[in-house]
């Protein structure tokens, strides 16, 4: 008895000990929002508000700048963490609160030069926007000075420096990394040539069927007189096995930094005029598809001063409002993915400049780094010394490396646009990444526009690497990029497909550049069936997951011969099912793990690719006896089909046992949110968080997946739908929560709204209780 009672003085006292820790956490890292604070920066009252979710509200008195400085301000506030890290990314500082284990990294990114090119580009932002840069720079500062600060940086041992107005640009660095390019697929390309030829490329990157749709038509095309049949050829020079090895590593570091290709990685939006509309008025969706993280990317603010009102999806780290609205028009964007980069392989005594990155490493000497540069740019393939002296010179050309990249003075300027004039007037400053942005105004007015500089090629394509002596000639003008105004058929779509058909003036990039049609072809599909669209629609098509790419396999996968009762059960519900990839759905589990399979049969001829899930190219083998349904395990693809559905069913069977009946998608399929700490043992598991989800790969609520573990890596990372008959009747929601601090209520309390397709409304917001900001 006495051994228990003291057994329960322990337990309690344990209790106490960690009760006090977390206290002591979380008083370290909170800061109020209630009451009044005076900050060196204002010109006047700034009022706080925040909603029960934790989404600030900020009105400013005196002036525009003043919100910007109280955004920064509540960036901070919430994701100072998440903000220090991503401009450590950008300028390859990861090593100095890391360690050696991140000096690969940093050695990419300051080869790349994310940070080099920040700061060669600020000068030629307007002053305008450069006023803004330093207001919000200054309300990040303001926040720094109270010394609060996230556990991250108690777990790591140090503290952030000053915020500067570099700082501010650069992570949109690293978002056009991101979203545009096709480096990694030139690389690719030269792999799959040298190891099975032109015949192995060409069912390698299944082309696009001309029957898929575009986001422009050629009658658009026409009418905007951006119509003519290009002509391009292809003059790829052959990379060496050596030069070939080194390059596929750098493959292995950007997948480290979480920037890797994903298949139809990228985003939907849509746009219907009033007289698609119940109310009369347009209403216009978007949804893009991004990493999913712990902090989440986004972060919902409404920003108002004299002049400024803007409310949507904000990023921490950049001033203004990336996705949203104001009180007259609305955008959205989705990833266009023109062709942007170029590897060159210099010719021997290119001339070459070079500088010296000094990288400080955690608990070692600092290392130096000399990156060469070509007239192109950064040379790539100078990962050490050996590859200096033995491969070849491969440099890369990037328009978010050229000098005068304006595109921050185009989001700021979206801002504040009143009208179409205003909002094309803006997207004339984009440089990159080429977005498709959607448009809308309280008129009634819609439109599409795809701005950012795109190259121009004379004799060649880009889709593999040249020889250095070639170059851009130009880029496609702003007036004949792809655009449409107030088209006849009162609505736009776009999902990352090609925007448009052949005849466009100028080509865009290769086929494997743009989406599939699957999510296009099911948005169109429910615009169309519905006659008045409603907010209420609007949802229902931004959580569908009707999976179309099943309904193309479902013939060929019914036709396969089973080898077991497993397998014939299996085929059973397949046959069966209704294409909704619902989380309690059995179809849904036994489709993925078939189609993870079927990814497969690309290994035997190419070992070098873990997989290739695209859905042509599986569809081409299937179709057309292709040469990669041949291997160890079988002679044709009748035999692939059989032999890959047995793996598929033993590969369920080890994860959720037996019984088919307990296969419900959900308990595989789960959204990670996943911190920078996500396989650290010790204190991953305090950040990352895990929710059942639904969707799949090339579904309209697209749930692309980890196909190892089938955990759900990249998704809608936030929605937004926008009334423009009533401005306040709009809705937005993200993954996760506000906070980045783990101790907060807001750290994921948006995460069963996510995933249950619920929303908040995107409105103005007084509440009682806020911080007033004072000079």
């Amino acid at each position: 008895m006495r051994l228990l009672r003291g057994i329960g003085w322990i337990f309690l006292l344990l209790l106490i000990l960690v009760a006090a820790a977390i206290g002591y956490l979380y008083y370290q890292t909170y800061t109020p929002k209630t009451g009044d604070l005076k900050l060196q920066g204002l010109s006047g009252e700034v009022r706080i508000s925040w909603d029960s979710y934790g989404v600030p509200h900020i009105k400013a008195r005196n002036s525009d700048l003043d919100a910007i400085f109280a955004l920064g301000y509540v960036h901070a506030q919430d994701r100072i963490w998440q903000m220090d890290f991503q401009r450590r990314v950008a300028a390859g500082r990861l090593s100095e609160v890391i360690g050696e284990s991140v000096l690969p990294q940093d050695k990419f990114l300051r080869t790349w030069g994310f940070y080099k090119a920040t700061q060669e580009a600020y000068p030629a932002l307007s002053e305008r926007s450069k006023q803004i840069v330093l207001a919000y720079t200054g309300g990040v500062n303001a926040y720094l000075a109270t010394r609060k600060l996230p556990l991250e940086f108690t777990l790591l041992g140090y503290k952030p420096e000053p915020w500067t107005a570099i700082d501010t640009l650069s992570w949109a660095k690293m978002m056009a990394f991101d979203l545009g390019g096709n480096w990694d697929d030139e690389i690719l390309a030269a792999q799959v040539r040298a190891k099975l030829g032109e015949e192995g490329l060409k069912q390698f990157f299944a082309p696009i069927p001309d029957s898929d749709p575009t986001i422009l038509s050629a009658d658009e095309l026409k009418k905007e007189q951006i119509y003519k049949e290009p002509v391009a050829t292809d003059a790829p020079v052959a990379l060496t096995p050596r030069t070939l090895n080194t390059l596929t590593a750098l493959l292995d570091v950007q997948k480290s930094l979480g920037m890797e290709k994903v298949p139809d990685k990228g985003s939907n939006n849509w746009v219907v005029s009033g007289t698609r509309t119940a109310s009369g008025k347009p209403l216009l969706a978007d949804d893009p598809h991004l990493s999913l993280s712990a902090p989440a990317l986004w972060y919902m603010a409404e920003i108002q001063g004299p002049t400024l009102h803007a409310i949507g999806g904000t990023i921490p780290g950049l001033p203004a409002v990336v996705i949203g609205r104001n009180d007259r028009i609305s955008w959205a964007v989705t990833n266009t993915a023109p062709d942007v980069q170029d590897l060159f392989v210099e010719p021997a005594g290119t001339p070459l400049t070079e500088r010296t990155e000094t990288i400080k490493v955690k608990g070692q000497p600092d290392v130096t780094l000399k990156v060469r540069e070509s007239k192109h740019g950064p040379i790539i393939s100078d990962i050490n010394e050996d590859a200096k002296s033995l491969g070849q010179v491969v440099s890369l050309k990037w328009t978010a490396l050229q000098p005068a990249d304006t595109t921050m003075d185009a989001f700021i300027g979206l801002n504040y646009a009143q009208n179409w004039q205003d909002f094309t007037g803006a997207l004339k400053l984009y440089v990159t990444p080429t977005q498709n942005f959607l448009y809308a105004d309280v008129d009634g007015n819609i439109g599409y526009y795809a701005p950012g500089k795109i190259p121009l090629r004379d004799g060649w394509d880009g889709s593999e690497p040249v020889s250095g002596d070639k170059d851009w000639t130009g880029y496609i003008p702003f007036e004949q990029l792809p655009h449409v105004y107030n088209p006849e058929k009162g609505y736009i779509a776009t999902a990352n497909e090609r925007p448009v058909p052949d005849g466009y003036l100028y080509p865009l990039g290769s086929d494997e550049m743009f989406a599939t049609r699957y999510r296009k072809a099911r948005i169109e599909q429910l615009l169309q069936e519905t006659p008045r669209h409603t907010v209420e629609s609007f949802k229902q098509i931004q959580n569908d997951t009707y999976s179309l790419v099943f309904q193309d396999l479902k013939p060929l996968l019914l036709q396969t011969q089973t080898r077991s009762e497993a397998a014939k059960q299996a085929l059973e519900t397949l046959k069966n099912w209704d294409g909704f990839q619902t989380q309690d759905s059995t179809a849904s589990t036994i489709f993925a793990a078939w189609y993870k399979q079927l990814s497969y049969m690309v290994t035997d001829e190419l070992p070098f690719v873990t997989e290739r899930r695209h859905p042509y190219f599986i569809l081409g083998q299937l179709q057309n006896e292709g040469m990669y349904c041949k291997g160890p395990q079988s002679q044709n693809c009748a035999e692939y089909l059989s032999v890959s559905l047995e793996n598929a069913l033993k590969d369920i069977s080890e994860r959720l046992g037996d019984n088919q009946n307990n296969w419900q998608w959900g308990k595989l399929h789960k959204a990670l949110s996943a911190h920078v700490f996500k396989d650290n043992k010790q204190v991953g598991w305090i950040f990352n968080r895990e929710t059942s989800t639904p969707g799949g790969l090339y579904t309209v609520n697209v749930g692309s997946y980890n196909q190892k573990t089938y955990l759900q890596d990249h998704g809608a990372s936030y929605r937004q739908i926008v009334d423009l008959s009533n401005m306040d009747n709009s809705l937005f929601v993200f993954s996760l929560g506000q906070s980045g601090n783990v101790f907060s209520a807001h750290y994921a309390d948006l995460s069963p709204l996510w995933r249950s397709g619920e929303y908040l409304p995107m409105k103005s917001f007084e509440g009682g209780q806020g911080l007033t900001l004072q000079p």
